[in-house]
């Protein structure tokens, strides 16, 4: 009889805390504003793709590459297909990022608050992190990332979940400063006033990862894109799965990435909700920092976030809380529709009424 383990496990697989994922509701009459999905629905043509997808497409295994895919990102973003690696959705490719790149004695480095989920994919390969801190106005600390000197740095921009944006000439600043790979992982980039798009073309040390889940409506799809220069991809084309995209996401993606026009037009509607919800907010007292996403992260007034969190979720309206220093005192809210965010600040208007003595 085989000795008892007492575990199958790799010890940093053990103490690994796992990434949790906001809440997904069965119910289809919550408000949901917890995720940061798109609040309409994608392209007609994404549907369209989707509505002749046929057999032969399902039986037969998917373009390694995702090719049909490839070339209408690299079309809309002006670049060669080849500057295009694509993933199951964005944290597909953070993945292949931390298994090519870092390691035990190969550090990540990111500022926080920021996406948790960089520090579980580093606990994963064992490789040591730096948090360099945001100040309350979340500026990039350009110079404190630089001196952490990682084989892999991380930024999200705009950060999630501030929803801030650093400008174009401290990440360039960032870029000339490092010796590892600088990620700029754009999730919210299209709901941004500037991209880091053009860093790509003059550093081959700078990575931009996209997400159709956003801008496009696509969330579900699972479908997201590196843009590096080809040498830079190459490496990390050996480390991701061989059909790391399937024949259906490719194919709609495509569509979807080619009507630049629906995207423009419904990122335009979050962009305006955005600016009215902000100002909503601020009119109850809420300090809203300014966001270049499709959310905002709201304090409320003497940091009662957790109270109002609750109270929203019992009234069928979801947000974001993250029980964690520095953000235990606020809310981060999808900007939803119209209906949608008029109903969230009725609804924190009357939770934050004085109560009957």
């Amino acid at each position: 009889m085989a000795a008892f383990r007492m575990s199958l496990f790799r010890p940093a697989i053990d103490a690994l805390d796992g990434y949790v994922p906001g809440e997904q509701p069965d119910q289809r009459d919550v408000v949901k504003l917890n995720t940061n999905e798109n609040a309409y629905p994608p392209s007609p043509r994404a549907l369209e793709a989707l509505r002749a997808i046929d057999a032969e497409l399902l039986r037969r295994y998917p373009h390694p590459a995702a090719d049909e895919f490839r070339q209408s990102a690299a079309t809309v973003l002006g670049v060669e297909p080849g500057w295009i690696l694509a993933g199951n959705g964005s944290d597909d490719l953070l993945t292949m990022l931390m298994r090519a790149v870092a390691a035990p004695g190969r550090a990540v480095a990111y500022p926080v608050p920021t996406y948790v989920l960089y520090r579980t994919l580093a606990a994963m390969q064992e490789a040591p992190v730096v948090e360099v801190p945001f100040d309350d106005a979340y500026a990039l600390p350009v110079d404190a990332l630089a001196c952490a000197a990682a084989e892999l740095t991380i930024v999200a921009n705009p950060n999630s979940p501030s929803g801030t944006a650093a400008p174009p000439d401290a990440l360039e600043a960032l870029a000339a400063q490092l010796d590892g790979v600088l990620v700029v992982d754009e999730a919210y980039a299209e709901f941004a006033d500037r991209t880091a798009l053009d860093l790509v073309r003059r550093s081959d040390r700078v990575v931009v990862l996209r997400t159709l889940s956003k801008s496009h409506g696509l969330a579900g799809l699972r479908l997201g894109y590196a843009v590096a220069q080809p040498r830079l991809l190459a490496g990390l084309a050996k480390v991701k799965d061989s059909y790391n995209v399937d024949a259906v996401a490719a194919r709609v993606g495509a569509a979807a990435m080619r009507d630049v026009d629906h995207t423009r037009g419904t990122v335009a509607r979050i962009r305006e909700a955005r600016s009215r919800l902000a100002a909503a907010l601020a009119g109850l007292g809420f300090h809203v920092w300014p966001s270049q996403a499709n959310f905002l992260l709201a304090r409320p007034p003497g940091g009662d976030a957790r109270r109002l969190y609750d109270g929203l979720r019992s009234r069928g309206i979801l947000v974001r809380y993250f029980d964690e220093p520095r953000l235990a005192d606020a809310l981060r809210i999808t900007v939803g529709t119209e209906a949608q965010n008029e109903r969230l600040t009725g609804t924190l208007a009357a939770l934050m009424r004085p109560r009957p003595s």
